[in-house]
């Protein structure tokens, strides 16, 4: 999902920042990505060689170089006899790692150009979106349609309906946002510290939204967190995923849900009294049945990570709901507003 490229793209100035609509967008036909989108599947993880070896022998060539897979082929094995001196040993190829961004671990660059045997011309420019970098140069931009096909058929996905990459973009790109307001709910509660965390959890998640309003004209509100980079691990099933699983597994009446069909890591910089500090947040990526008019329809999981902070937290907003209800919270509230009128 978290598809985005911090180079800014060339002649392209951005009037405006991608927000999140009330559904997500689609685009012709019933709006659903085709059964070969990606989205849809586990993503192919680049740092696994196993995955990186399995591409087309003669994968579509594009302005930017191919990604190579890192163990050689076609070279003789290692011997004990030394090469003839006369003879210049072939370069070590480039490995996948090495061509990677290490601030989301997709490839540096993307063409922009047109594929090869593309049959239908895909929007070159880019969108702003929400997210501010971690460096403090504005914000993260998501790829282009045509960067996004491209970099789909690097990563060996040949068989893309180039007719629906334009609607796998917009929801790419509503989906982040989407995670984005999710983390910013967070670290608006949270990121003063546990103390105030606790005020604004301590009567529910239903009236959360005017304890932290309160709190925060008293108090102000944290500064704007930062996206400083961020990890697609498919291939790891978080904790949390796999219980939900196992319940399935025994009580599918109750609990009944796929596998979450990706998993991200995105670690946010925390402004607290002058101070940084690195908060990961971990996202679970869920499909649901469509709706009436076609429209895909996914649910995200966004929460800190276990640290011993963030499960301080996740408890904070789980049990304070728990405790209100269980504890007729909800009763006492409704009997004072009852005399007070």
């Amino acid at each position: 999902m978290g598809w985005f490229w911090a180079d800014p793209a060339p002649a392209k100035s951005v009037a405006a920042c991608a927000r999140p609509t009330s559904k997500p967008p689609h685009g012709a036909g019933d709006g659903s990505p085709p059964p070969s989108c990606p989205m849809l599947k586990r993503t192919v993880d680049v740092l696994n060689p196993a995955s990186a070896c399995k591409r087309p022998a003669t994968p579509p060539s594009t302005s930017a170089p191919a990604s190579s897979c890192p163990v050689p082929h076609g070279r003789p094995l290692a011997t004990d006899h030394a090469p003839p001196a006369d003879v210049t040993p072939a370069p070590e190829p480039q490995s996948t790692l090495s061509k990677l961004n290490p601030l989301n671990y997709m490839f540096q660059s993307i063409s922009q150009a047109r594929a090869p045997d593309q049959t239908v011309a895909l929007p070159t420019t880019r969108d702003e979106s929400s997210i501010p970098k971690g460096t403090g140069d504005g914000n993260w931009e998501y790829p282009s349609p045509q960067q996004m096909y491209n970099a789909l058929l690097r990563k060996g996905y040949t068989d893309t309906d180039v007719t629906a990459v334009e609607s796998m973009v917009s929801i790419h790109n509503f989906l982040n946002e989407g995670a984005w307001a999710e983390i910013v709910e967070w670290e608006r509660r949270f990121g003063k510290g546990l103390k105030r965390g606790w005020e604004v959890s301590k009567r529910g998640e239903e009236n959360a939204p005017i304890a932290l309003r309160r709190v925060e004209a008293k108090e102000g509100s944290p500064e704007q967190p930062s996206l400083l980079r961020f990890q697609g691990r498919p291939q790891e099933m978080t904790p949390k995923a796999a219980m939900i699983q196992v319940a399935s597994w025994l009580y599918p009446s109750m609990f009944e849900t796929e596998p979450p069909f990706d998993r991200h890591d995105w670690y946010v910089m925390r402004n607290v009294n002058g101070k940084t500090k690195e908060v990961r947040y971990v996202i679970d990526y869920y499909s649901g049945p469509p709706e009436p008019t076609g429209e895909p329809v996914f649910f995200l999981d966004v929460r800190p990570a276990m640290t011993p902070t963030g499960a301080v937290e996740r408890l904070m907003r789980w049990g304070g709901d728990v405790w209100w209800k269980a504890s007729g919270g909800e009763v006492r509230m409704a009997e004072k507003q009852k005399k007070e009128t």
